[in-house]
């Protein structure tokens, strides 16, 4: 009987089931190309989430590799990230106690730089650094066949995009029927925005786009209609977006669904001419600003004309039907609590669908820790290394913002509380007001997770009444309609004898609607 056990492993742990790892498949795809035998038949991918306990993780990993005492070299290669480098790193330590003589191979974003005293390479037999599309085959050949590598981290070979297998074969079909499907017509980006570990990239590449378009119909034929493209810069190269959203808009499905990241202040006419076809629930454009402030955005070497910007976003929602997601970064080196509240209250009043609030993060490698010193830059020195504090914002407003991030998730992002956020955000300053509001909401429960719907209706009923005094029957009347509009069925305190007979059928198309995006919604995983 055959040995059906393989000799390569591809592994990674994902944030979520949803999420199905681009960069597995690009090495999948490409076990057959760069060597003379074939790999791709001896290799298999394996994903997890990092929910999975890691003893779990490794039991099924050793499974699959079978206990033949002839089994010969046996190789995983992981896929490390920010968000997974701590589970990884614990399956690691577990896999080499079992299997001593088992080759562990690293590769990813979070180990290609800085990775010197990392853990996770100290246990692991090799490291590639950067790109492995062609680098990860070789060494498995060399370490199957030999010569053996003599050096245990090998600098990645970028290779040019004509020489790389496009992955989109190695998607299953339960991959396209259950999850996101990733996929990029580019990499690499232009800019240098320092938070960015794009900022390392000297330029963006693009694959040709003919056979790119001819992958996209292969997907498409077998039944695939969630596509996010993790290109930095979508809106690029204008003659390449029109035509792969021509492409769309000829197959155009009650359930397609497109996730673009497109730069902010580059949106000329005939772009804007063909996102105006397309019907809502389609695309959803994720819009990178930010910050607003000129000072900040010169100090990062962020080029981005704020005008532009605000002329951009004002269109798309006043003249389109795609969702956006508009992004803001807390806790950049210089950026005040004051600055980045005026800079929320200006997106806000373009009214986005959602804005995204993240706090800064030091990516391994990215040159924003030039920073370090003169801005008095503090980061949490775990995963994901999260600013902690600077020089313009303490730890203890650090520690507002977070959760008032969450609180404006709960809130705003959710779209549960279309009718009642206005009355919470009036006044000259919307930040402002959320941040009164979330103060009073951790002053009173000392939570920011388990918040249920009713018990949001409840607590902002009594601040809206109590605290900033509004007239009690508009604020139980917003919270009414709000509550209805979300088809949510249980009682809260304050709308106690109003719920009797409800009838959510008017709002049961905007709400499947609200709904699909919220499926999609801070989907921001790097594959």
């Amino acid at each position: 009987m055959p040995n059906t056990t393989p000799a390569i492993i591809l592994s990674t742990l994902n944030a979520k089931y949803i999420h199905a790892s681009l960069g597995l498949r690009y090495l999948l795809a490409n076990m057959a190309r760069h060597g003379g035998d074939d790999l791709r038949a001896r290799t298999v991918m394996r994903e997890f989430t990092i929910a999975r306990p890691t003893t779990e993780i490794v039991e099924t990993l050793l499974a699959e590799l079978g206990d033949v005492p002839d089994r010969g070299t046996q190789i995983i290669g992981f896929g490390v990230y920010i968000w997974n480098v701590s589970a990884t790193t614990e399956v690691i330590r577990q896999l080499k106690l079992a299997r001593p003589d088992l080759k562990i191979v690293l590769g990813g974003p979070e180990v290609s730089h800085e990775w010197a005293d990392q853990e996770i390479v100290r246990l692991a037999d090799h490291l590639i650094t950067g790109w492995g599309d062609v680098s990860f085959p070789k060494l498995c050949r060399a370490l199957l066949h030999g010569p053996k590598p003599l050096m245990k981290v090998i600098s990645g070979e970028q290779a040019g995009l004509e020489e790389i297998n496009l992955p989109y074969a190695e998607y299953s079909a339960s991959d396209l029927a259950h999850r996101l499907l990733y996929v990029e017509a580019s990499r690499g980006c232009p800019f240098k925005c320092e938070f960015c570990l794009s900022a390392l990239d000297k330029t963006a590449w693009a694959f040709e786009l003919e056979q790119f378009l001819a992958a996209l119909e292969g997907l498409y034929q077998r039944g695939a209609r969630n596509f996010k493209f993790v290109d930095r810069t979508f809106n690029l190269k204008i003659d390449s977006s029109l035509r792969i959203l021509q492409f769309f808009l000829d197959r155009l499905t009650p359930d397609l669904f497109l996730h673009f990241e497109v730069i902010p202040d580059h949106l000329p006419d005939r772009l804007k001419e063909m996102i105006a076809r397309f019907p809502p629930g389609v695309l959803q454009f994720e819009v990178g600003i930010q910050t607003f402030s000129p000072e900040v955005q010169q100090r990062i070497s962020r080029r981005q004309d704020n005008d532009k910007t605000c002329a951009n976003v004002d269109w798309l929602v006043n003249h389109s039907h795609a969702h956006l997601h508009t992004d803001l970064i807390f806790g950049l080196p210089g950026e005040t609590l004051a600055s980045f509240a005026e800079g929320f209250d200006r997106l806000y009043a373009l009214q986005p669908h959602e804005i995204q609030l993240g706090v800064l993060k030091r990516l391994r490698g990215t040159p924003i820790a030039r920073h370090s010193v003169e801005h008095g830059m503090v980061y949490d020195s775990q995963p994901p290394y999260t600013i902690q504090q600077t020089g313009a914002v303490d730890a203890a407003d650090v520690q507002r913002f977070t959760r008032l991030a969450r609180y404006w998730d709960l809130l705003a992002n959710s779209g549960r509380f279309k009718q009642t956020l206005p009355l919470l955000l009036a006044g000259p300053s919307p930040f402002a007001a959320f941040l009164a509001w979330s103060n009073w909401l951790w002053q009173n429960t000392g939570k920011t997770s388990g918040l249920t719907p009713e018990m949001l209706v409840d607590r902002l009923f009594d601040y809206l009444t109590q605290v900033i005094r509004l007239d009690v029957e508009e604020a139980r009347q917003r919270l009414l309609a709000d509550y209805l509009a979300s088809g949510a069925r249980a009682n809260p305190s304050c709308l106690a004898g109003h719920l009797k007979g409800r009838d959510n059928s008017p709002a049961s198309v905007a709400r499947a609607l609200a709904q699909r995006q919220a499926r999609h919604a801070g989907i921001r995983e790097t594959t």
